[in-house]
């Protein structure tokens, strides 16, 4: 596996390789890499010629008082897992190389990203249009691919790219969940033993809500108050939000069905666990 740690270096091996007719298939990560961000590489390679992995902290997409001085990292580790996943290109771009002295240029979503994690999250969004945007530019992907454990994300990543016409391809990919059920997550290492385990009220909630829908029910209102009411139940739990939305417009549903997405936010501790179901047809 190379390992590329410069924007003009990583340009001018994507420009080289698409002019030689290779496909490039990228995953932008910020590191830490668990078995869901692994899953996207080995779906990346199976696709694509070549595969690059993005190994970036992006510090835009982080608030003020956000964890982005201990965001856990390790690098060595992390090449060794990419690599075993297929990976061919390692980008490691340190950040004044990403935002120069000088840097003003920011790409926003308008509407989409003041909703859901954009209403405690209000710069998130950007941060994470205009690092992807960056990327997409200095990758060159034919296709990239994001996990829907971040389904706004997604959704907003595949808007930026349909309205700002760039040539690749969105791929989604199915949340990866521990053994238990939580939904993987770089920070769940900072989850005390009490807090792992009251923390699976979270993806246990959203299977019941699942449930109840499947045996009829449409009423979000009775859907969100059921999620809230067992997550609850865990005093360490505090919610941020709990949701019931289009999957096409990240609008409210006026009634649950085939296309809702049913997400939820929830702080345990310092702690913000991110987690959903798209309700199928």
């Amino acid at each position: 596996m190379q390992i590329i740690e410069t924007p003009q270096a990583m340009q001018a091996y994507a420009r080289e390789a698409r002019a030689r007719g290779r496909t490039i298939g990228l995953v932008p990560t910020m590191g830490y890499l668990h078995d869901g961000h692994l899953s996207l590489m080995r779906a990346s390679a199976a696709d694509n010629d070549i595969t690059i992995t993005s190994l970036f902290v992006n510090p835009t997409q982080f608030g003020t008082n956000e964890d982005l001085d201990k965001y856990p990292r390790d690098v060595e580790r992390d090449c060794r897992l990419a690599e075993q996943a297929g990976v061919d290109v390692m980008f490691t771009p340190a950040n004044d190389m990403m935002y120069p002295e000088g840097y003003r240029t920011y790409v926003r979503v308008k509407d989409w990203s003041d909703l859901l994690c954009g209403v405690t999250r209000p710069v998130h969004f950007r941060g994470v249009t205009t690092v992807c945007c960056k990327l997409f530019h200095l990758c060159k992907p034919n296709r990239a691919y994001f996990g829907l454990k971040d389904a706004q994300q997604c959704l907003i990543i595949k808007k930026m790219v349909a309205d700002l016409n760039m040539d690749l391809e969105i791929v989604p990919m199915p949340l990866v969940r521990e053994a238990d059920g939580l939904a993987m997550s770089s920070r769940n290492v900072y989850l005390t033993d009490e807090q792992r385990r009251d923390a699976v009220r979270i993806s246990q909630a959203l299977f019941q809500a699942r449930d109840m829908v499947a045996a009829g029910e449409t009423d979000t209102a009775k859907i969100k108050r059921a999620v809230r009411d067992y997550i609850t139940q865990s005093p360490l739990a505090r919610i941020d939000y709990i949701e019931t939305v289009s999957t096409q417009t990240l609008e409210p549903a006026g009634a649950a069905g085939p296309g809702t997405l049913l997400a939820a936010a929830v702080f345990f501790g310092a702690t913000r666990l991110i987690d959903n179901i798209i309700i199928e047809g």
